[in-house]
């Protein structure tokens, strides 16, 4: 009898850890992160723990909804690629049936959160992202052309508004400030892993920029991008939004990061792409980090 309930109880957290898979943690963790920063850089004070509470929650299922629709949408596409096969559904450890049902579930909920414990204004700004990246940019834009990480960019670019509106039940100029530097940040970020994952994307037919207009162009744009980047990342500066600590912080990350760039243009190799992407989500995490630091402490 305890050999069965322990049985029992095993596969049960397997069967959590498929489902929290399908929400792709990492990718969620930082989309929630930049939301909380968001919310956090709406009041000179501290946020009401309620709403602090409700909205992550609430942007958190949310976006692990829409990341579970993406892995049932591209669950074929997933068997095919190294990075990507050993991922639930591939591998067969869940269904088509019960990610629908977890993805719906999850999404509803958070949505609901977001309208009767946050305010309506955030559950639909919510729901419109929800959308863009499961719907337009997944199945519309991925397939269908070469920039569709600069189009469907500005899905992954909202939490900061999200949160923002959750505090303030509005969207400001400062927080399109937040979202103009995930906006511009995305494209070099994701075109540094199709780089060196480029056959993975040729094999099933995604036409990602470096398999469409091949390395060097999209090196280019890899540089271009990246100096809009380093120019929009001052902006909360030039605004009043933050003070020397960000402008300091901001002006070494943005350093690094356009080292990595130019090395990268200057010599390529997967080496040095998987390791300007890896440096990529480093830079966004510090300097929204270095916006919040700025805010309370300068």
């Amino acid at each position: 009898m305890q050999t069965t309930w322990m049985t029992q109880l095993s596969m049960a957290k397997m069967s959590l850890r498929h489902f929290c898979a399908l929400c792709k943690p990492r990718v969620t963790a930082l989309i929630v992160f930049t939301a909380i920063i968001g919310m956090l850089m709406a009041t000179p004070g501290m946020v009401p723990v309620s709403i602090l509470l409700a909205a992550t929650v609430g942007i958190a299922f949310a976006s692990g909804a829409a990341a579970a629709f993406n892995c049932l949408i591209e669950h074929k596409i997933d068997a095919m690629m190294a990075r990507t096969r050993a991922r639930p559904l591939p591998t067969g450890q869940l269904s088509q049936m019960e990610t629908l049902l977890f993805a719906s579930v999850l999404g509803g909920v958070g949505l609901s959160i977001l309208y009767y414990w946050v305010n309506p204004l955030t559950m639909w700004l919510t729901l419109g992202t929800f959308v863009g990246y499961a719907v337009i940019y997944t199945v519309f834009l991925k397939p269908a052309t070469p920039m569709n990480i600069v189009i469907g960019g500005a899905s992954g670019a909202m939490p900061p508004i999200l949160g923002w509106a959750a505090v303030n039940n509005t969207v400001s100029p400062e927080s399109l400030v937040m979202f103009l530097i995930i906006f511009a940040w995305t494209p070099p970020h994701f075109w540094a892993l199709a780089l060196y994952r480029r056959e993975e994307y040729a094999k099933v037919g995604m036409p990602m920029l470096p398999v469409t207009h091949g390395e060097r162009f999209t090196l280019l744009h890899i540089l271009l991008y990246t100096i809009i980047l380093v120019v929009v990342s001052l902006m909360p500066y030039g605004l009043g939004m933050s003070g020397w600590l960000y402008l300091a912080s901001a002006a070494v990350l943005n350093m690094i990061f356009m080292y990595y760039v130019v090395c990268l243009y200057r010599s390529y190799s997967d080496i040095l792409a998987k390791t300007t992407f890896k440096y990529s989500i480093i830079y966004l995490s510090l300097i929204f980090a270095a916006l919040l630091l700025d805010h309370y402490l300068v």
